[in-house]
């Protein structure tokens, strides 16, 4: 009778403990702890370079899980130059002659502003290198501790280059003059790459159809724009040689 009866008392403790630690787990698993176990997905920022002009555009989607937090924030910002000024806050700015460095970011806001801040810093450090600014943000972001766990990716042109800042420590330049980070970044950069080749597109044309390409195929990605456009050397220079040759015109 004694060992029958322990037998029973074990196979009771096995199956309330089978039973009651799920119901445990299922009710410590509330509404919290799924709000952190949410992914935050990227946005689509597309940067393109064409025919003496460099365009930045980004769409102002923010989403974390299945939800739409913000449809219209500022995921572009444009970096004076050292004792320059700039007039990023305007949404419809497309002031081309104003000097600068164009910045897109994508993935964790509070991270991207901290890379942000430090790429300000750099490019004080090296005023007009952009490569070499971003080369050493790139190393601060491997080696220091707290910048390895900043979760973003950023697009950076200037007059004279565009480059991506990954995750990774690589600093990666485009040889076709297209760039795109965050989650419809892949289908942007296809279609722009589709169209860069047509010579009546300017680069912002080529960037507001891949743009649109990509907000209809990213769930992530809205049609709420921010553009940024400069002038790169290379307009400089065509201007430049427009002019001697009409002055050259007039002589003759």
């Amino acid at each position: 009778m004694n060992s029958s009866s322990t037998i029973i008392r074990k196979a009771l403790l096995i199956n309330t403990s089978t039973i009651i630690n799920p119901l445990r787990q299922t009710r410590s698993f509330h509404a919290s702890s799924l709000v952190t176990l949410q992914e935050r997905h990227g946005t689509t920022i597309l940067c393109v370079r064409k025919n003496g002009h460099v365009c930045m555009m980004g769409d102002g989607q923010v989403s974390m899980g299945s939800m739409m937090v913000k449809p219209n924030a500022k995921k572009i910002r444009r970096i004076p130059h050292k004792g320059g000024t700039t007039k990023s806050d305007n949404n419809n700015n497309k002031d081309k002659d104003t000097p600068g460095t164009i910045v897109g970011f994508a993935g964790s806001t509070a991270d991207a502003f901290t890379l942000l801040e430090r790429l300000e810093g750099k490019l004080d450090e090296y005023p007009g290198q952009l490569a070499r600014s971003c080369v050493e943000l790139a190393k601060g972001w491997r080696t220091d501790k707290y910048l390895r766990r900043l979760e973003a990716s950023l697009l950076v042109a200037d007059e004279n280059i565009s480059l991506e800042l990954t995750g990774n420590g690589d600093v990666l330049e485009s040889n076709d003059g297209v760039l795109g980070v965050g989650s419809g970044s892949a289908f942007a950069i296809a279609a722009a790459r589709a169209l860069i080749d047509i010579e009546e597109l300017s680069a912002e044309d080529v960037a507001r159809k891949a743009m649109k390409i990509a907000t209809q195929m990213c769930v992530y990605t809205n049609d709420s724009y921010m553009v940024e456009i400069m002038d790169t050397k290379e307009a400089d220079e065509n201007e430049e040689d427009e002019e001697k040759n009409k002055n050259k015109n007039k002589k003759e």
